[in-house]
């Protein structure tokens, strides 16, 4: 198995084979918490101005998403798992677009195959990449808003490729280090609303969910994900 490791945008446009699109804060962490409480579809979309126009023909769909982290006018969640805890989410249709992860998704054009990826499933990728005994496998590392590297999506692609080579890594370990790292300080920065400490603990709850989300193109800039239990 050929497992390699790309970064943001321009990784995601090199990515071939089975492709796993990474954004641990927040994409696609949040997206596992909102296929687990019972949304019916999620549709992610690349632009913003997509999921307005979404909104327009379908009135009862919920926008949830970002720009700089910060909610979307309009939108009735911001990109949080924590801020959507409480929210009644069975039978709806979630549309889904923020700065990294969803970016990479629009733009994972060469690929076989398309899974989002989080800590927060991320045995269960590998899991699933192994069951189906892919010789090619892409993991993209969105980073911060597709731009820079973030230490959160660097270690889960890490974590999927050494379960996939068949090295563990020490996950409390390395879990230590991510909460001391400078980028990951704004969740515990109490002055900041727009990431909640919550996330960051919901988003390194390492392996809770044993389904991976599979990603399926709809028509240009929109896609949705299949919830797959392994």
């Amino acid at each position: 198995m050929d497992v390699q490791l790309l970064h943001m945008i321009e990784g995601a446009k090199k990515a071939e084979g089975t492709t796993v699109i990474i954004d641990v804060f927040r994409a696609f962490s949040l997206e596992c918490y909102l296929a687990a409480r019972g949304a019916e579809r999620i549709l992610p979309v690349g632009s913003k101005e997509k999921a307005y126009a979404m909104r327009e023909e379908h009135p009862e769909y919920l926008l949830v998403g970002e720009r700089h982290g910060v909610i979307l006018p309009g939108f009735d969640y911001g990109n949080s798992p924590s801020q959507t805890e409480q929210a009644d989410l069975a039978g709806k249709t979630i549309v889904h677009t923020t700065s990294a992860g969803t970016q990479g998704v629009a733009n994972a054009l060469h690929a076989d195959e398309v899974l989002t990826g989080s800590l927060v499933n991320a045995r269960a990728v590998a899991r699933y990449i192994r069951k189906k005994g892919c010789e090619k496998v892409s993991l993209v590392c969105m980073g911060l808003e597709g731009k820079e590297d973030a230490p959160e999506d660097v270690l889960c692609g890490r974590y999927i490729k050494g379960i996939l080579e068949g090295r563990e890594l020490d996950m409390e370990k390395e879990l230590e280090r991510l909460r001391e790292d400078p980028t990951v300080q704004r969740f515990f920065d109490r002055e900041n609303q727009v990431f909640p400490e919550a996330d960051y603990w919901m988003c390194t709850d390492v392996d809770k969910f044993d389904f991976v989300l599979r990603v399926s193109r709809l028509e240009e800039d929109v896609f949705e994900v299949h919830r797959t239990d392994v």
